[in-house]
């Protein structure tokens, strides 16, 4: 456990602050920790940094914790409410703050905003530092930011503002909730978008550890043996922005032609499966990101699209198929209710059991989760709900206090006497569950396979009604090649 405040924790690489303790703020941090720098993390939330210093994390995370313990021995890191301090101390300032969309679309830039000014009036002119925008911001934010510095500096320090000397970047995140730390450690490229040489050489210094994979790997997380060096892509402010809201537009895109594929599957009487594995092996479209399920959720995707969909209207643009990805993503949403429809015909009055309630495995974050709109659906529809995430219970408990379900404590306590289970987040302990036990437990033996987790057959065999995504309805078959193994 991380138990107190570390400091003077011999020879570091670079001096860091990272304003922002959430989900990219206190991974960075560990990270850059880890890889030899003295970092502090700096939080308005007074609670969440106790808790941090106290070794609790904030957010639910495989190896966080492990990473934390490890770099607090290595460059050091502490947790504080105070910026001026650090951000006077820093060769680079991070900020991780959040950036949550509003009525419009459009990202609410208000902690930014702050977090810039406070920057301004925290710097001198003892060094160079660079300011770096590692959350998610809209198109020509590193311009923002750049000019509430200096209106930061002006407002401390009005006589001597031209010596006080920085530079202002933009370095994207591309963490996936539940395996970050490998994400941190062992990234697919790493986006520097500066528009002078100086900040860019800051930022090579800073993560040359992590581009020449020179650190040790912990041991809970070696290194991939074909990880030799990280690609480093140098671009202008701008282009780095649009890298990273590029990138997950596609990814959501990419997620909902595979649904899309997948419902037509289902009424011509193909395999959505075994048609994504065989596109899936093409180069050019690649396997990842094409399992037909109930739709994506979290923090990044929906937001992201709405906010780049509100940049390209303020130029006067209309992204006809970003609008379409967020319309297929709310109906794939609705497939869990039609299919229990068909089963069960009358919904009012039935128990339905939800195995998962996080937006994915791995986390317990429930920002946009599939799981939320079913349950509150089924419930208008006068459904009884039951519910079991191995993880993510506490905080539906604590986020959604009027979600009227029954929380079990575990996935046979949720099935039974249940009408129907509804697989929602595909967690790989329910993979291994004992389908011929859970059968016996419930009123009617039906299931919704939302993620395609289980195989058919061997449900049906332990005596599940069973329907899965893009899966028609059929007989066993036989003497049927298997799907390739590597995808």
């Amino acid at each position: 456990m991380v138990s107190s405040i570390i400091t003077g924790y011999g020879s570091y690489h670079m001096r860091v602050t990272v304003i922002g303790t959430g989900y990219v703020g206190t991974v960075t941090g560990a990270c850059l920790s880890y890889f030899g720098h003295r970092v502090t993390c700096v939080d308005t939330d007074a609670q969440k940094i106790e808790k941090l210093r106290r070794g609790e994390m904030p957010i639910y995370e495989p190896c966080l914790e492990e990473l934390l313990q490890l770099a607090a021995a290595r460059g050091g890191i502490d947790f504080t409410t105070g910026l001026a301090a650090p951000a006077a101390e820093s060769d680079v300032i991070f900020i991780a703050v959040g950036t949550p969309p509003l009525e419009t679309g459009e990202a609410n830039l208000c902690y930014l905003e702050a977090a810039a000014r406070s920057i301004g009036a925290a710097m001198d002119d003892s060094r160079f530092r660079v300011v770096v925008n590692k959350s998610t911001v809209p198109v020509g934010s590193g311009n923002l930011v750049e000019a509430l510095v200096r209106e930061g500096i002006r407002e401390a320090h009005p006589g001597n503002r031209k010596s006080i000397r920085f530079g202002v970047a933009s370095n994207p995140e591309f963490l996936r909730e539940g395996s970050a730390i490998v994400d941190s450690l062992y990234p697919d490229r790493i986006v520097l978008g500066a528009e002078e040489e100086r900040t860019l050489q800051v930022l090579r210094e800073l993560y040359r550890p992590l581009v020449a994979q020179s650190f040790e790997a912990p041991a809970f997380l070696p290194r991939p043996a074909a990880m030799v060096q990280v690609p480093v892509v140098t671009t202008t402010l701008t282009s780095a922005e649009m890298i990273k809201y590029a990138a997950n537009a596609f990814l959501a895109v990419k997620i909902g032609f595979a649904n899309e594929v997948a419902n037509i599957c289902e009424r011509v009487g193909a395999e959505a499966p075994e048609v994504m594995a065989g596109i899936g092996l093409d180069a050019r479209i690649g396997a990842r990101f094409l399992n037909p399920g109930l739709g994506w959720g979290g923090s990044c995707f929906g937001k992201d699209i709405q906010s780049l969909l509100h940049t390209a209207r303020e130029y006067g643009y209309q992204s006809r198929l970003l609008e379409a990805s967020l319309e297929v993503n709310r109906a794939q949403r609705q497939l869990a209710i039609q299919k229990l429809q068909e089963k069960l015909f009358i919904l009012k009055g039935r128990t339905i059991a939800l195995l998962g309630l996080a937006f994915k495995p791995e986390t317990d974050d429930l920002r946009d989760a599939p799981s939320l709109q079913i349950a509150e659906r089924l419930l208008q529809m006068g459904a009884r709900v039951k519910a079991y995430d191995p993880i993510a219970m506490q905080a539906c408990r604590e986020n959604h206090p009027a979600l009227r379900i029954q929380y079990c404590e575990s996935p046979e306590d949720a099935a039974q006497d249940a009408d129907a289970l509804v697989l929602v987040t595909e967690w790989k302990q329910f993979a291994g569950l004992d389908l011929r036990g859970l059968a016996k437990r419930m009123a009617r033996a039906i299931l919704v396979d939302g993620r395609n987790l289980f195989d058919p057959e061997a449900a049906r065999q332990a005596g599940f009604d069973y329907c899965g995504i893009g899966r028609p309805q059929r007989a066993a078959r036989t003497n049927v090649p298997a799907v390739p193994t590597t995808i």
